[in-house]
């Protein structure tokens, strides 16, 4: 590890261990907001394919354009030759494995499992000093990532020694080569530090394995965040970070009451959360945004208060105006919201994009009277119409429900957070669609704020933000000097 802290302290950070944290990343200078604290490519990676990205994407790239199938195995696509060649070292010894699947157990090949055959066949290529190694780039920086095996449960246990068997059967090397034992242990680190990698949008593309990037602690207040330029896991300062900081990012969706994230983390991460939002729990702060975020509202719609239950546990009352809400009320209308969202859901998982914005708008409109105006069960349900009628096309109603989610995202969301500016992007360009030009330069100017602090500035994606912004307020201005003359 001497190595992989010489290649850090170039790029002025610093590995630390603690007792009750393990391994942490700390700045050795000054970090601007914006500005790249690290960045790494993936020590191995493979696109996903589920129900909410079911097309077949490049193995290399994660495009999803211009594609062909590897002619060989008929289980890897590319994009280009460029694509392929980039991933050839690789995928030869996959290739050949691959082929000798039947196919009906390739129908269970998840990504999950191809990560890992791809992770043993790069160990054995190092190993066989085929495939280069570097300082941040090695089969040892796999090893030194946690596995919280002894934390797993027997259910999980059996899953992952399952899962182990599958990659010794596609693999099909010699005992001596492969250690079923080891892989289900790797399965278990692959869990808790293998990242989702997203396009600029934040819409999930594949799987990748960033074992430097791994070292980087969660914090449900992070300074820092990961987002993708390509495979590429770029860390970038979301605030000024002085010397002898720690660097943090939000492993969960950080948007819920401190109860909910601490439970998240402990489901998949194994560790209880002492961050500055964490160490609030249970106290007068922490008891009000729980409330506003997971609770119910007043039945006064005039006001904004928050409910807290009654000590007599008649039902819950509002800390602002005092007036009680009965238990039964409130039983009534989530009885009501459970049975019309299992029809809603089954509406959108059949295609009924019509019927399902019906459905979601009854829901939304049951949330408005039980929950308070800042829920999140409320945002989600908003953030599903707005993605609802995207697909309808209905331009107008999307405007308005990408609009009722910022205020939302604004309070339960860090400043410069990817999703606030990703959601004023959205705004801005259906805005600009249906003719609200001035609206839209100031919507695309806010997401610029933000997302130039998130992505930077020279990503494909920002070059286009920056070109939209341009092309409005060049619209904007000829259509306020069109109205001088007149």
């Amino acid at each position: 590890m001497d190595e992989l802290q010489n290649a850090l302290n170039n790029k002025s950070l610093t590995i630390s261990t603690f007792p009750e944290k393990g391994r942490c990343l700390f700045t050795t200078r000054d970090f601007s907001p914006g500005e790249v604290i690290i960045s790494e490519s993936p020590y191995v990676s493979v696109p996903n394919k589920n129900k909410e990205s079911p097309e077949s994407k490049c193995e290399w790239c994660f495009s999803s354009t211009n594609l062909k199938k590897c002619s060989a195995c008929h289980v890897v696509w590319y994009c280009s030759s460029i694509c392929q060649k980039s991933d050839w070292k690789l995928h030869c010894v996959e290739c050949q494995a691959l082929k000798k699947v039947d196919k009906e157990r390739l129908k269970s090949i998840t990504p999950s499992i191809r990560l890992m055959v791809r992770l043993c066949i790069r160990r054995k290529l190092e190993n066989q000093k085929i495939f280069p190694t570097t300082a941040t780039d090695n089969y040892k920086l796999v090893e030194a990532l946690v596995s919280h095996m002894s934390d797993v449960n027997e259910k999980q246990l059996v899953l992952y020694a399952q899962m182990a068997n599958l990659v010794n059967l596609i693999l099909q090397w010699p005992d001596s080569e492969i250690n079923i034992k080891e892989i289900a242990e790797i399965f278990s680190k692959l869990a808790c530090n293998a990242h989702t990698i997203c396009d600029s949008e934040l819409r999930p593309l594949g799987t990748g394995l960033y074992p430097v990037i791994s070292i980087i602690n969660h914090s449900c207040l992070p300074n820092s965040v990961l987002v993708f330029e390509g495979r590429l896991a770029v860390v970038r300062a979301m605030q000024h970070i002085p010397k002898g900081t720690e660097v943090l990012i939000s492993y969960i969706e950080i948007a819920g009451s401190t109860i909910t994230r601490q439970k998240a983390l402990k489901e998949q991460y194994f560790f209880t959360c002492t961050c500055s939002r964490c160490i609030k729990l249970g106290q007068s702060d922490d008891i009000r945004e729980s409330a506003i975020l997971e609770g119910y509202r007043c039945k006064d719609n005039e006001c904004n208060g928050f409910l807290l239950r009654d000590s007599d546990d008649k039902g819950f009352i509002c800390q602002q105006c005092g007036l009680l809400r009965n238990k039964e009320e409130i039983s009534i209308i989530a009885n009501e919201l459970k049975y019309i969202s299992e029809r809603a859901t089954m509406s959108l998982s059949s295609g009924y994009k019509t019927e399902a914005s019906v459905a979601y708008k009854m829901i939304e409109e049951l949330q408005m009277k039980l929950y308070h105006p800042f829920s999140v069960n409320l945002m989600r349900t908003r953030e599903t119409l707005l993605k609802i009628l995207m697909e309808l096309q209905d331009w107008k109603e999307a405007l308005s429900y990408c609009r009722l989610t910022i205020p939302i995202y604004e309070r339960v969301y860090p400043r410069y957070h990817p999703l606030i500016g990703l959601q004023y992007y959205m705004c801005g360009k259906l805005e600009w669609l249906l003719g609200e030009t001035e609206a839209a330069v100031k919507s695309l100017t806010k997401a610029l704020d933000i997302l130039r602090i998130t992505h930077g500035t020279k990503t494909p994606f920002m070059l286009e933000l920056l070109s939209k912004l341009e092309e409005a307020r060049a619209e904007a201005s000829y259509m306020l000097r069109s109205q001088n003359e007149d």
